[in-house]
Order: structure tokens, then sequence, then C-alpha cells
């Protein structure tokens, strides 16, 4: 087993669970030892692609099984390529993430990096978050790396660092990209690499194919000549440098002047530094407070803060882990450290099983009506914004749609969904811009996600924001300011007209500045009033990364102004909806998963999450294919709606105004809602996504029609065209490229003079 030591007796059971589920072919089979420090050649084996057999072929890691697995997640990932791992043997190819697995995309990786940059020094950056096995994909990358000539720069001992700060440096630093190692707001057992193109953005699947391609070559040299040899460098090579983060205080020292350039700056400091009651930050997994804290004393406001589980821990502090499932049977259970994820318990009783987790009835009772908690997930991009209020506020909040938890006698923590938080703080981002005469300097736009609140939209239009809408991803979000860009560094003069994914040409106007770019899933980022450079002078709206930072800086902001006006946030929300005529004030989201993800038998995982995916998929067909139907005018609005109300007798249909396809799901418009139902990226889910003006109706809708099995009735069959039905999904894809394509920004990053532009 490898040396890992439970904190807990839940995290003991799952290592034991984990380690008698485990052949013994696999445990005596360490085929990469990181142990040794000094060059190596790991030799892939024709053998190492086919299963393995104890007779016929014991060197079998069924590389084969993986890779067809890890391409096809690669053409559809919305944040990069996730998956589980066996947290105690690393090595094990039976999962999807593994460190034989990390080797060949890393090898590919770097076999198209030369190809695209021959002769060329080449630069990228290795970052990682608290996960299991972590520090050994880091340390496997940058020795990878290395052997191919390419420097790596890495953080400071090569310590933990969020996924914006490596997005932010990508960029900043003029590097080619980077690798991530995270699974964002995911279950302790699953790891991914997001990997990072030269802006700092994650790779479209179009980037991804590159290196799957490569993959393949890889395969084909060695069912060709028997083996692949793939060289490991040295640990100590001096081609993997933290002597770069050391100058920069790990980016703290840049990432400071650009929020000083944004969100944080004199008029956000100081409503923080006279902030009384201090705000509570619930650092999940332990991360981000290494780089947070710094950037916060900074900025001179660390006194402000107080923080809770500041140890960095891969089980997460057993926050969201139980050893029920949500149907009361005794086996490990994860949640995930998503805080708005919501259950039933045995009686039927909605709950926030991570919300519970985290103990807040006793941990929060020293903390005064109006304590703002602000929980952020481990790579330290998403944002959950709470706050204790009075008992008595409860039917207040439920007019809102506002969730709450009690804690004790007379309190309760509201729990805002991002769609809530990010409604108030654009709104209170725009009071600031206004008060320092900055925000009629230049036209505004947004950018959100489909999935998103229709609130924002709402609230845009009456504020004169031009809303750009995308499919869920925020590389989704970061290319379109690609798009933005190049548009205003060509022609700085002219109107900058975009398209979104709902097919609207959508005017922005002369240099127009980016206010908020954000999704439901509680992802955000706030544009600079002037353009963001890098070290050789490439330009940027904003950032390509969600930043859980920026999100803090301007909350806090907010918080410390309701507290000075003696307010809530639940009643600065209130003002909102009521100032800007908002109808649609109710959001849901309804994550149907069809497996235990925590299941710790791997081959019982995999027939689940096979049978998961096909449930999923028939789900997302029964509704997609009316939509590309519709739009190829091969089905009429009218059938649709009577495919549905004969479908779904329960629900109504008679105000249905559009059927589309949003890139990654169907997008069902009705005159006072939206119903969204999406096939999970990363794993055999679905998500359903509702907001309107009734929070009981968008719930019913989400979750009749999530849940539904996607079985054909008769007249579906009477009015699709079956051929369409089975081909629906490889045309709604082939939409998607062309949406993405679209006056895409592709020019080719050019390489700079490191020597000049390494002067910090």
């Amino acid at each position: 087993m490898i040396n890992k030591q439970p904190h807990s007796d839940l995290e003991k059971s799952l290592f034991e669970s984990v380690d008698s589920k485990t052949p013994d072919y696999i445990k005596e089979n360490k085929l990469i030892d990181l142990d040794n420090k000094n060059e190596f050649i790991f030799r892939l084996k024709k053998e190492h692609l086919e299963p393995y057999d104890k007779d016929s072929n014991p060197e079998g890691l069924n590389l084969k099984d993986w890779f067809s697995g890890y391409a096809k997640e690669a053409e559809v990932s919305t944040a990069g390529i996730r998956g589980p791992q066996n947290i105690l043997y690393p090595y094990d190819t039976r999962f999807p993430i593994n460190l034989i697995g990390i080797m060949l995309a890393t090898e590919a990786k770097a076999l198209v990096a030369k190809e695209l940059y021959p002769d060329s020094e080449i630069v990228k950056l290795a970052g990682c978050e608290v996960r299991y096995n972590s520090q050994a994909f880091l340390e496997l990358i940058a020795r990878i790396q290395a052997a191919h000539g390419i420097k790596t720069i890495v953080p400071v001992d090569r310590k933990t660092i969020p996924i914006w700060m490596a997005s932010f440096l990508a960029f900043k630093l003029d590097l080619l990209g980077g690798e991530y190692i995270t699974s964002s707001h995911g279950i302790s057992v699953k790891n991914a690499t997001k990997d990072l193109n030269s802006q700092g953005s994650q790779y479209l699947p179009e980037e991804s194919m590159l290196f799957v391609n490569k993959i393949k070559y890889i395969f084909e040299q060695a069912e060709k000549n028997g083996y692949y040899d793939i060289k490991i460098a040295s640990n100590g090579s001096t081609l993997i440098s933290q002597e770069e983060m050391k100058k920069l205080n790990d980016g703290v020292k840049l990432y400071k002047q650009y929020l000083q350039d944004g969100v944080a700056k004199d008029a956000n400091l100081n409503l923080i530094k006279n902030l009384k009651d201090k705000i509570v930050i619930e650092n999940v997994g332990g991360s981000a407070y290494r780089t947070l804290s710094r950037i916060l004393k900074e900025l001179g406001i660390e006194d402000k803060f107080v923080w809770m589980n500041k140890e960095e821990d891969p089980f997460f502090h057993g926050i969201g882990k139980y050893d029920t499932d949500p149907k009361g049977n005794k086996t490990f259970y994860d949640y995930s450290v998503d805080a708005t994820v919501l259950s039933k318990d045995k009686d039927g009783k909605p709950y926030f099983p991570v919300i519970k987790s985290l103990h807040y009835e006793e941990k929060l009772k020293d903390y005064p009506v109006g304590t703002a908690v602000l929980i952020t997930d481990p790579d330290h991009d998403r944002l959950t914004v709470c706050q204790i209020e009075a008992e008595e506020k409860a039917g207040f909040l439920k007019s809102l749609g506002i969730d709450y938890v009690a804690l004790d006698s007379g309190r309760i923590l509201t729990v805002f969904t991002a769609n809530q938080s990010f409604l108030m703080i654009m709104d209170f981002w725009m009071q600031q811009l206004k008060a320092e005469g900055l925000f009629d300097k230049h036209p505004r736009f947004m950018i959100k996600t489909t999935a998103s609140a229709r609130s924002w939209d709402e609230w845009a239009k009456k504020n004169n924001i031009k809303v750009v809408n995308v499919p869920v991803g925020f590389k989704e979000i970061a290319n379109v300011m690609k798009k933005v860009e190049k548009q205003i560094l060509d022609n700085p003069e002219k109107d900058v007209v975009v398209t979104d994914v709902l097919g609207n040409d959508i005017n922005l106007g002369v240099n127009p500045k980016l206010i908020f770019g954000g999704e439901e899933s509680g992802g955000m980022i706030i544009g600079s009033e002037e353009l963001i450079k890098s070290l050789s002078g490439r330009a940027a709206i904003a950032m390509r990364e969600k930043s859980a930072t920026e999100a803090i800086v301007v909350a806090s902001a907010l918080a410390s102004y309701l507290e000075k006006q003696g307010t809530s946030m639940s009643e600065y929300l209130d003002d909102v909806f009521k100032n800007n005529e908002i109808i649609s004030k109710f959001d849901i989201r309804e994550d149907i998963s069809y497996y235990n993800e925590s299941e710790p038998d791997i081959e019982k995982l995999k027939q689940a999450k096979v049978a998961g995916e096909a449930q999923r998929t028939k789900n997302d067909v029964f509704y997609l294919t009316m939509a590309v139907a519709k739009k190829m005018g091969k089905m009429s609005l009218e059938q649709i709606r009577e495919i549905l109300s004969d479908t779904f007798k329960n629900l109504h249909f008679d105000n249905l105004t559009d059927v589309k396809f949003v890139g990654d799901g169907t997008y069902l418009e009705f005159t006072d809602k939206f119903i969204e139902i999406r096939p999970s990226g990363t794993d055999a889910k679905t998500k359903a996504y509702g907001a309107g003006a009734s929070k009981e109706e968008i719930k019913q809708f989400a979750q009749i029609m999530g849940n539904y099995s996607g079985d054909i009735t008769d007249l579906y069959k009477k009015y699709v065209d079956m051929n369409l039905y089975e081909n629906a999904k490889e045309l709604s894809l082939k939409d998607y490229a062309v949406f993405t394509n679209k006056d895409a920004n592709n020019a080719k990053f050019v390489i700079p003079d490191y020597n000049k532009t390494f002067v910090f």
C-alpha cells in the first residue's frame, strides 16, 4: 500500500475498502517508481496494451480499454479529463486516472508541443491542489517534460496553488500553457488534469484531440516495434524550476497588482478595512489558504477574516462524507464538496448534506447575526455565499427562494445559490463603477452560461448591459473573450459583434468592457477597465479561469457595505429584484446521478457507470433530437409541444416558445421560465436546470424531465425521423463546432524571448 495515514475512522474505512478491492497483481506491480529520483526509462510494451491474464498476459494493463474512455471524454469534457483513481495504488490502470495514463498524456502533449514549436524554448507551468496523489502526478509531468527539453515552472517546494493562479501565470508569463491537477469540487477519490493553453484557458476539444491522436501514435509504435520508450528525467533536473515562483512569491506579487487594477480598488478595500464583524472563510480541503492568506495580507485586509480548515487534507476534513448512502444503506458515500448540493433524508425531507457535515451549529455559535460565511472548494475557483440571519426571517427568505439551514435557537444560515449571490455581486460592482464615474465610459457586457439564472439576463437588460450566452464550462466563456479581444485589437474603432450559442448576433459596441463572466455552478470573473497585458504585451479583457479570490474580494466589500447600512444580503437581493423589475426570481438545479461514484470496487464502478451513461444518453437524445429536428425544419414547435404534453401529462407546455441545442444540452424556453436538460460532460449524470417566476413549477419541471427514462412514445415515433434520432448526437457536435469556430481567435501563440520577459 502507498504510505497514507488516515486521519479519521471514515477515511480509514475508505482506505481499507480500497485496499481490499485491489488485486495482488496490481499491488505487486509498481510500474513507475518515483522513489527513483535519477533519470530512467519506462518501456511501454505491446503487452501493456492488452488485458491482464495471469497465464497468457501477466504484463497486461488493458491500456486500449483505458484509452477508449479517455479519448471519449476528451471530446466533450467541460473541465478537464476527470475520473476516479485508486487512491492507494495510483498506477492502477483499471481506473481512468492513473500514473500510466498521466505519463502517456504528458508524453503525447510534449510531442505535440515540439512539433508545433520545433527548435524553440518551450516553458510550461505545473501546479496542483490537495487531492490524493497530486504531488506524484505533478512530479511525473515535470520530469517527462524535462526529458523532452521543456522547462516546467513549479510552485516553491512544489506546494499547492489555486487553478486561477496557474491560469493567470500561464497568460501573464507568456507560457505555452500548463498542467493543473484537480477535480474541482468533485468527490475525494476523483482527480484530473486540466490542460491549460497559452491563454491560460482550458483546452477546447480540438486542442485535446491533438494529444489524444498522439497517444494513438504511441500505441501504434508499441504494437509495431513491440515497445515504446518514455524517458523520465532526474527529479533534480534544471528544467524543473521554482526560481521564477520564488521571485514572484508563487504569483502573489503579480496577482496583487491585477486585483488592484480590478476588484481590489480602494473603494472596495476601504469598505473591508472598516468591517466590524469578521468574515468566515471556509477553506474546504485546506489548499486555498496557502495562497489566499498571502494575497489578503498584501492587500492589507487579512485581519478581517477568520479561517476554518487551514490544514491541507485530501479527504477534505470529512466534508461531504458519510457512512450511509442517500437510501440509508451502510456504505461509504461522498456527496462531493459542493455546498449547494441538496439531498433528501430518510423521511424525504430535503437538506444540504455538505453543509450538514460542516457542523456549523457548533462552529458558528459564537458569531453574530449578519456574519458572512464564504465557502470555497479545493482548487479555489468556486464560491458559495452564506450569512447568519435571525430565524424570524425564514418566511421572508422563502418568499425570495433563498434556502437556509438551522443553526441554534433563533438563528439560521442562509445558503445562496451562485445565481443569487452573483446577481448581488454584479449589481454591487455596477454600483461601485457608477460611484467612481466609470460605468458609462464604455459599453458593458456579460458572458454567462445558458444554465445560469434568467434573472441575470433580466438585470442586464434593465441596465443596458448586453448578454452573451454560451454552453456550460468556463473555457466557453474564455473563448468568447478571445473573440471580443480580436475584434477590439483588429478594429478598435468598430462595433464588436459576436454570436451567442442561442444563435443571436449581439452588438457589444465599440471597445466594450466585460462587467461579469460566470456560471451557476459558482465560478465567476470580473473584467478589467484596462486591457490586461502579459509580460510580452499580449492583451486580454479578463482572465481565463474563474477565481474565488475575485469573488471573495467583491463579496466581502458587499458584506461590509451592508453591515454599514444595517441590512442583510437577503434584503439586498430583494432590492435588486424590485429595482430591476426581475420576474424570474427563482432558480433550481437537479443533479441526477445514475450510480454511486464512491463505489470502491472498480469493476462494479465501471459497470455502473456504463449503465448510467446509457441512461444519461437516452435522456439527452430524447430532447436533443427534437431541438436538432426543429433547427433543420423537420419538426414544428407545435409537434414538439404535442410530444412533450403527451409524455409529461402533469406538465403544461402551452407557452413553450422555443427548443434549442445550446452546445451541450437542450434549452426549452417558455414565456415565464426556461428549462435546460444537460448530460454531464464528465460523468454518468443528468443535470436539469430551471429559472422562472415560480420555484415550485420550475422544480417540478426539472425533476420530472431530468429523471425521465428517455423512452420513445408512439407520438414521438410519429413525428421524429428515427434516422435523425440515431445521428442527433453527431449532428449536435458539428453544430457546436460551428459555434465555437465562428469568428474564433486562433492566432498561433508566439514564443517570446524569455531572457527579456523573465525580468521581475
